[in-house]
């Protein structure tokens, strides 16, 4: 999976403070010479691009440059670093930055020499080596090295947010071989996946970072090798990107056609309504919408009748994962699943989407929703072949049900829901006495949602209504971003609107959302607060899938596990992009099937 993707019961991370770096020069073994090097690697299968191959099929090879892109943001940023747990980091920050590889966006996961112009692979992938172009610079004129690779990654497991840790758990050495050349040790590992993540890390100059304080935000420019530098900023509310000019990597086959604009900016506002009235005002070029009543409502006028704005929507093959309302099991009142379960019961999805979202969206029932890795039907004998090692770990609905979130009939009455969820209640201790439902101690049960998005107050008040005549006191509270972000990274919630993302091809990343150890590290993406064996057994199945039949049925029985644990209400999904434009842009005719791709989009002369 791309980085805006266990063989015993619970295998221990090996945490970056027991991985040293290993800096080995010059005689340090280099690759077996006769491995022939490659422009590319495949997670499962061939590549789609040959040897010698000139642009990708998506791209207008000849797009011209110039011009520029405005964009709106939400909140305020504090921070150029976007690696660390702390601050918040501008958007568009990841333009600064080359890696090691790209990936294709119309193969479901292949990389491609970016940094590297070459690469050596074994059969048993259990290491790979990366020979960089020796004409590969950092904006400030200096070469990219393999010392500034190995520095990387000691610096982003050691101080890095928790993901680095988790995600990269697998590697058990990297070393230097040459100026140029860096390897890549995995040890004894099934994980497939780690030759081509390992490829995804922004590397960072260690000239520029040594002496610096990495794990304090600031404004600080930093020093990148990547397409874009930082031309201007207003703290907290404005920053522009500037095309480098002397950007080393203009014309490899894999930047062809792509980073066409001259100027890229994000203007900060504080509210999503006043953001979109700036949009139809002009005042920046380019959104997505991620409001369904927005949607349907809100682009009308004068611009859009005349086309001076262009409305669309794309469709996508994209995994949409999950979205849902996220309990925080590391609090009693979300212990018990039977608790859990009977929450789900309150929210009214189809009354929601008729009466709210105009029909726009899709139940989401899997954490892999629109892909084949969705447990959308009983398992197969090869699926119950997983699941069988963990059948007394897991409930028995696992092998024996297909899982679908409780549905309703959408007109408003759900009164047969509310008592099935009664029922589930009273089983856990629960009584609704006098119009409050109660512990044996007489507690009342109350918690807190809470949001960063106003406008997602309209879905939450039907959910809470539906909760309060079962006798539940619900609050919202809605905070601004930064405040938001630290809340989240501490875990200090009970509930939230959280999404789950998923590539197409899930690996590692697998362990930062739900692996025990990752539950309990500030920052993680763990936000329910998974700690389960039997979770933590297929996420390393997943990890160490060999090839992509085995990939799908492991993450069908992930789902199936995830699914009947009742970590989560889920919501809704959409497959599609819902984009609008000022009618000042020209962008390929082929869209890629796995990305919006706005980098391959120019200005019109």
């Amino acid at each position: 999976m791309s980085i805006g993707k266990f063989r015993a019961l619970a295998v221990p991370l090996v945490l970056a403070s027991f991985l040293s770096t290993n800096f080995l020069l010059a005689n340090a073994a280099a690759a077996d010479e006769s491995l022939e090097p490659r422009e590319g690697i495949a997670m499962h299968g061939d590549l789609k691009y040959a040897p010698g191959f000139t642009h990708f099929d998506y791209v207008n090879p000849d797009a011209p440059k110039g011009g520029s892109m405005r964009h709106s943001a939400l909140g305020t940023f504090d921070s150029f670093n976007p690696f660390i747990i702390k601050g918040t980091a501008a958007d568009g920050i990841g333009m600064l930055y080359d890696t090691l590889t790209t990936k294709s966006d119309d193969e479901p996961f292949s990389e491609y020499g970016l940094l590297a112009k070459a690469i050596y692979l074994p059969e048993d992938r259990r290491w790979i080596e990366f020979e960089l172009n020796e004409n590969a610079r950092f904006s400030d004129g200096e070469p990219v090295q393999a010392d500034d690779v190995a520095y990387t990654f000691d610096l982003l497991r050691e101080q890095g947010t928790p993901f680095y840790r988790a995600y990269y758990a697998g590697i058990s050495a990297v070393k230097v071989i040459s100026d140029t050349r860096v390897r890549f040790e995995f040890g004894e590992t099934e994980n497939r996946e780690l030759p081509l993540i390992v490829g995804q890390v922004p590397i960072l100059p260690k000239h520029y970072w040594e002496g610096r304080d990495f794990t304090k935000p600031g404004l600080d420019v930093p020093v990148g090798s990547g397409p874009y530098v930082i031309d201007s900023f207003d703290a907290s509310r404005s920053i522009t990107y500037r095309r480098n000019p002397d950007y080393w990597g203009k014309s490899l086959p894999v930047n062809r056609g792509r980073y066409n604009f001259d100027n890229i900016s994000y203007d900060y506002y504080r509210d999503g309504t006043v953001a979109l009235e700036a949009f139809k005002a002009g005042e920046y070029d380019f959104r997505q919408e991620n409001a369904s009543k927005a949607w349907a409502t809100g682009y009308t006028g004068a611009p859009f009748d005349d086309g001076r704005i262009i409305k669309k929507t794309l469709p996508n093959q994209n995994p949409a994962g999950m979205q849902a309302f996220v309990m925080n099991t590391r609090r009693p009142l979300f212990e018990d699943s039977r608790v859990r379960e009977a929450l789900a019961y309150a929210f009214d999805f189809e009354w929601t989407n008729e009466n709210l979202f105009y029909s726009a969206y899709k139940r989401s029932d899997s954490y892999f929703s629109n892909s084949e890795m969705a447990a959308s039907e009983l398992p197969t004998p090869e699926e119950l072949e997983i699941l069988e090692p963990i059948r007394d770990q897991v409930p028995p609905e696992v092998f024996t049900k297909v899982y679908h979130a409780p549905t309703t009939k959408g007109d408003g009455r759900i009164r047969g829901q509310l008592r099935t969820a009664l029922r589930l209640l009273n089983e856990a201790g629960w009584t609704l006495k006098d119009g409050t439902l109660t512990n044996a101690e007489g507690q009342p049960y109350r918690f807190e949602i809470l949001l960063v998005q106003k406008e997602f107050e309209r879905v939450v008040a039907p959910f809470i209504r539906n909760l309060e005549r079962m006798g539940i006191n619900v609050d919202i509270r809605i905070v601004d971003v930064s405040q938001y972000i630290n809340r989240i990274r501490q875990f200090d919630f009970d509930m939230i609107v959280g999404s789950f993302g998923q590539s197409t091809s899930p690996g590692n990343e697998q362990r930062e959302y739900w692996h025990s150890s990752m539950a309990d590290q500030p920052g993680s993406r763990n936000t329910i607060g998974i700690k389960n064996p039997a979770v933590d057994y297929l996420v390393e199945q997943i990890i160490q899938a060999p090839d992509r039949e085995q990939l799908v049925l492991r993450a069908r029985a992930l789902d199936r596990v995830l699914q009947w644990n009742h970590y989560v209400i889920p919501q809704y999904h959409i497959a599609a992009y819902r984009i609008a434009y000022w009618d000042k842009y020209g962008m390929p005719e082929k869209n890629p099937p796995y990305a919006l791709g706005l980098d391959t989009w120019w200005a019109k002369p």
